[in-house]
């Protein structure tokens, strides 16, 4: 009998952010794979664990995956970790998820923390219904993804480094409109979180002017057509 895949969430900051559930099944898995085994090994040592970590990340999943699935048909219990939040959401997880499944393979992803979620509910915009985009293109296919995106209805939401930050804001500017509602979130459940909201044009003013630090979500409104726009604004958020 094949063992099992489970996807642990681990905090994306506050290290209590996380379930009574995913410290058991941090214990009681055979093989533990992480992202960064040294950020891996600092959450371990906080919660007590004694676990050796095996590197799984962007630049060995391909060639790992196949070693990994060998483990799980021989009946191993794998856990997969990423360095903050739940896997393969912008981070390593979804080769080996798909090869798993192929292998018919159980996979379990635990609920727990992503930096997303608490993102748009914090940002005052309609999360009735939402897109996901992560990191945009650096450049191939940016433009493309923009100028399709303008016309999206939905809140979109984006995640963004420190040094892109900026250019970033500075696109969704020139292809959403400079008067285009949304928020920017960074350092969420740390100490120094923040959220601030405005147009995009303020968002951007106003980390022109502050140091650009931690990771950072991006809410941005979605369109509203010109029919509606009488009847309603960016701020609406029923």
């Amino acid at each position: 009998m094949s063992g099992k895949l489970y996807l642990i969430p681990t905090p994306i900051g506050n290290l209590e952010d996380i379930t009574l559930r995913a410290i058991r099944i941090l214990k009681e898995v055979d093989i533990l794979l992480a992202e960064d085994t040294r950020t891996s090994g600092s959450l371990l040592k906080h919660l007590e664990i004694d676990k050796k970590a095996f590197s799984h990340h962007q630049h060995n999943e391909h060639k790992a995956t196949q070693e990994i699935i060998k483990f799980l048909l021989a009946g191993k219990s794998v856990g997969l970790i990423s360095d903050a939040g739940t896997p393969a959401i912008s981070d390593p997880g979804f080769f080996l998820v798909r090869a798993a499944i192929k292998e018919g393979i159980d996979v379990e992803c635990l609920p727990g923390p992503t930096a997303f979620v608490p993102a748009l509910v914090n940002s005052g915009l309609p999360s009735e219904s939402f897109t996901f985009e992560g990191f945009l293109p650096v450049k191939k296919g940016r433009q493309t993804l923009l100028k399709k995106l303008a016309t999206e209805e939905r809140t979109m939401i984006f995640y963004e480094s420190p040094h892109r930050l900026l250019k970033t804001l500075e696109d969704f500017a020139q292809y959403f409109g400079e008067d285009r509602q949304g928020s920017v979130s960074r350092e969420l459940t740390k100490l120094f979180e923040e959220t601030v909201r405005g147009t995009v044009v303020e968002l951007k003013s106003h980390f022109e002017n502050n140091t650009l630090k931690g990771e950072f979500v991006i809410c941005i409104a979605g369109f509203i057509p010109t029919k509606d726009k009488k009847n309603k604004t960016y701020n609406d958020i029923d």
